[in-house]
């Protein structure tokens, strides 16, 4: 009778942790992948419970909220040739998970790395064709919108989806503040 107990015991012990293993939450924060063996199986998971494979499924979760690269002041040149340091943000988010998986290994300092080129090089390109007042008081807006949908394009390969792109300061460099 006591060695009946221990086996059931066992049984029990063994059925929970397999059934634990067999289940999954997603939350409506998160966007999921399911893989088999290393391979994408599914990525359309709607937020809830879900069951998978144990031992031969696993699952990945990724933020599905808006994130902030908040890069470093960078130097551009204006079309008269004159540096203006900027100071600038971008906010973004997962569109398509399997994309982003693909492309950065599912690390957000690697899309981070991206992104932030994409935009210096968007940046650069704008702030070169337009004089410093330009840049400064009038075409700020125009900026913003057309680097928005300029690497919106680019970031799709890494299906990232940038929501906006914002410009916080220009600021002349030291030597020139100093002389105005």
């Amino acid at each position: 009778m006591g060695q009946l107990k221990i086996i059931i015991g066992a049984v029990l012990v063994v059925a929970v942790f397999i059934g634990s293993a067999a289940i999954f939450t997603v939350d409506e924060r998160e966007k999921v992948i399911l893989f088999r063996l290393g391979e994408i199986v599914r990525t359309d998971y709607d937020p809830g419970l879900h069951l998978k494979t144990p031992f031969v499924n696993n699952v990945r979760k990724f933020d599905a909220r808006i994130q902030t690269l908040d890069a470093e002041p960078e130097r551009f040149l204006t079309g008269e040739k004159k540096n203006l340091i900027v100071d600038s943000f971008v906010e973004w988010k997962i569109n398509d998970v399997a994309s982003f998986y693909t492309a950065t290994g599912g690390d957000s300092l690697i899309a981070n790395v991206r992104l932030s080129q994409i935009i210096k090089d968007g940046l650069r390109g704008e702030f070169a064709k337009r004089t410093i007042k330009e840049a400064i008081s009038g075409e700020r807006a125009e900026i913003m919108k057309f680097i928005t949908a300029q690497a919106n394009k680019e970031a799709q390969a890494f299906g990232i989806d940038i929501v906006d792109v914002r410009i916080k300061r220009i600021d002349f460099p030291a030597d020139i503040s100093d002389s105005v």
